[in-house]
């Protein structure tokens, strides 16, 4: 993953969604019956290193890892934005944690990806 920028989905206009802090936003879960935190990013997969080739499919890795580590999830997949023909991906990642959504902003600007070390996968932010 790389490229990976804020991106500032038109849903957020709606009054739903209180404004937290610069690209994190609240919303009240109906289904959970708890506040969540949301934020969007945008990003670019590296097929050279195991990532999908375009926007329409968006592989599992590193995006698992990210989630697992900063404790997030996926809870909008923007269709209409991720197609074959976009470089550029789009996903919505929330938390009833609002920390946990801070620690995943870290990672705007940087470079993510996976990487064999010893046997093992590690996950490399940089």
């Amino acid at each position: 993953m790389k490229n990976i920028k804020n991106y500032d989905a038109k849903k957020y206009e709606n009054p739903k969604y209180e404004k937290v802090e610069e690209g994190i936003y609240k919303i009240f879960d109906d289904w959970k019956h708890e506040d969540l935190y949301v934020t969007s990013l945008s990003f670019v997969q590296e097929p050279e290193l195991g990532e999908g080739e375009d926007a329409s499919y968006i592989s599992q890795y590193p995006l698992e890892d990210v989630l697992d580590k900063y404790l997030v999830f996926i809870s909008d997949f923007y269709e209409s934005l991720n197609t074959p023909d976009s470089k550029e991906c789009y996903q919505e990642f929330a938390s009833p944690r609002l920390n946990a959504v801070q620690g995943l902003r870290t990672i705007i600007d940087k470079h993510v990806y996976n990487k064999e070390e010893d046997g093992k996968i590690k996950l490399v932010i940089e």
